[in-house]
């Protein structure tokens, strides 16, 4: 099973990034059918999401986003594609602060 890991550095703090977090929950339930779950922690949150062929954790912290993305055999074939999308989906929401 591929594993995809995506490390993104920011700027906004953790309220900023609760935010771009809650935003790319939403895109993730709406646009790609993910079931999402999320925690709220002090100094950290943390988000599980999973769908078929699909499951991940996205941790967020005052100053860094990180997402650990499995890909079932299906999906796996085109994980070069999957990893290139989210990057680019995470740098826009993201924006010019990260």
């Amino acid at each position: 099973m591929p594993d995809l890991n995506i490390e993104r550095k920011h700027t906004l703090g953790l309220d900023g990034a609760r935010l771009v977090a809650q935003r790319w929950r939403e895109q993730a339930e709406q646009e790609w059918g993910m079931a999402c779950e999320f925690e709220h922690g002090e100094s950290e949150d943390r988000m599980r999401f999973e769908r078929s062929g699909v499951s991940g954790l996205l941790t967020v912290t005052e100053n860094r986003f990180d997402l650990q993305i499995k890909l079932g055999f299906l999906l796996g074939a085109y994980s070069s594609k999957i990893e290139e999308k989210i990057q680019a989906n995470l740098d826009a929401l993201l924006g010019p602060v990260a």
